[in-house]
């Protein structure tokens, strides 16, 4: 999946279809010069209906697709015919995708199983023919119900990546080059900040054929709250990882200071991704001498009070291993908490 086809946000106009009239036939055939009221009733109209599709992983295809309507049902005809029902309009959206209503932002529902469905606007009823309203004291009613209209919503879609761990970090810490190693996805990789603007997913190959998804989130700086960088754009993403792996260079002039400020503008954007289990790799190992990693490692027990470590060179190869076996293992502690 390239940059250019990462579509996470769009908003859409749909309309379903209009119900079918029924019908005010009367039944004339030869030598039945009173037949009656024999007019069937109208068609329902096509709904629009959200897909869940595991297949998925952007709104890429709805891209260029902004307006979506389904059909209208047909119009009740003689001998008790039934119109036949409208269309329905199928939208596939991946797992993880919020629909909410556009004017009032209130959240409709989310899209979490596969094959699952929901219709969105409702087709109009069809109407009844005049079959329906003859009665004793009336035998020849010579009316029948319109058809009930469609719906009209503009909808907006927010896709929310369903991954088991979130690679947080500032722009340049490495998150790319990590992600192109442990797994087969191949971000753009270059030299200065920024260089990964839309998210990355990719499947991580573990022991005995057991594997976990990464998603590489797009750097955050300080000053995120307040629009600086990419702001918040990619941060809904990590709402749905289940451990978050904070990803800082050995080279950084503090690991403390830029852990605090990572963590701070986790908490200003939604203060609930602090209760997700952390993991801390320090990038560029390679960089340091048994003695500087020593030193760094004393200083990382007594800053991060227990949460677990490594270090880490995804250039050099060192240290992949123990990073994957880490994460497994706090997937796996808090799959227990959640079935416990």
């Amino acid at each position: 999946m390239t940059e250019g086809n990462f579509v996470d946000y769009i908003k859409l106009h749909l309309k379903s279809g209009n119900g079918g009239k029924g019908s005010a036939h009367l039944r004339r055939e030869k030598y039945i010069p009173k037949g009656g009221p024999d007019g069937g009733d109208g068609g329902r109209g096509g709904h629009v209906i959200f897909k869940a599709n595991k297949d998925l992983w952007t709104l890429f295809h709805l891209k260029f697709k902004r307006h979506i309507k389904a059909t209208h049902g047909e119009h009740g005809s003689k001998q008790t015919s039934t119109g036949a029902d409208g269309e329905d309009q199928y939208i596939e959206v991946p797992l993880g995708t919020v629909f909410r209503d556009t004017d009032t932002n209130e959240v409709i529902k989310e899209m979490t199983e596969h094959d699952e469905e929901y219709i969105v606007v409702e087709g109009g009823m069809g109407g009844k023919g005049n079959a329906h309203f003859k009665s004793s004291t009336n035998q020849t009613p010579r009316f029948a119900q319109p058809g009930i209209p469609g719906q009209e919503k503009d909808i907006t879609l927010e896709l929310k990546l369903l991954a088991d761990v979130g690679l947080v970090g500032f722009p340049n810490a490495g998150k790319s080059t990590l992600l192109s190693v442990i797994t087969a996805a191949k971000p753009k990789i270059a030299n200065y900040e920024f260089t990964t603007l839309k998210p990355n997913l990719g499947i991580v190959q573990y022991r005995d054929y057991k594997t976990f998804v990464v998603a590489d989130i797009p750097g955050i700086i300080e000053g995120a709250a307040e629009g600086k960088g990419l702001g918040y754009r990619f941060l809904r993403h990590i709402e749905r990882n289940s451990t978050l792996l904070f990803l800082i260079p050995a080279d950084a002039p503090s690991v403390k200071e830029q852990y605090e400020i990572l963590l701070d503008e986790l908490r200003r954007y939604n203060p609930e991704l602090l209760d997700k289990s952390r993991v801390i790799a320090i990038s560029k190992a390679d960089l340091l001498d048994d003695e500087l990693k020593t030193e760094l490692a004393e200083e990382i027990e007594d800053a991060f009070d227990g949460i677990p470590h490594v270090f880490i060179s995804s250039v050099a190869q060192q240290g992949l291993q123990p990073l994957k076996d880490l994460l497994w293992k706090t997937l796996n502690e808090d799959k227990h908490k959640v079935e416990n």
